[in-house]
């Protein structure tokens, strides 16, 4: 047992090197423009007034991320938003600030 000792720190070593890897892949959140920001916004009123699925991409921990979904409440003043995903039909409450493109599906 004592040979096979080395070999126990391999889990370790793998997950360390998945963290460096992530790091490297990340991407520092896109500045938009004023003009950008109050397109999405008309874009969020439009979808959830005529109940539209919108195709969301956002900032989250380095990465941007897009999903489907069904906008419930825009709160621009509180820089808040609710939207129903597509996938699993669950309730998520984001910021306007993360948000970096809006588009009607």
């Amino acid at each position: 047992m004592k040979k096979w000792g080395p070999f126990a720190t391999m889990p370790e070593q793998y997950t360390g090197l998945q963290e460096v890897i992530n790091k490297q892949a990340e991407v520092p959140q896109p500045l938009l423009t004023e003009e950008q920001m109050e397109q999405m916004n008309f874009t969020l009123i439009e979808a959830l007034h005529t109940n539209k699925q919108v195709y969301l991409t956002y900032y989250k921990r380095g990465q941007c991320i897009t999903e489907t979904g069904f906008i419930q409440f825009v709160d621009s003043l509180g820089d808040l938003f609710i939207f129903i995903d597509d996938v699993f039909e669950l309730k998520n409450k984001m910021r306007l600030s993360k948000l970096i493109d809006v588009r009607l599906a």
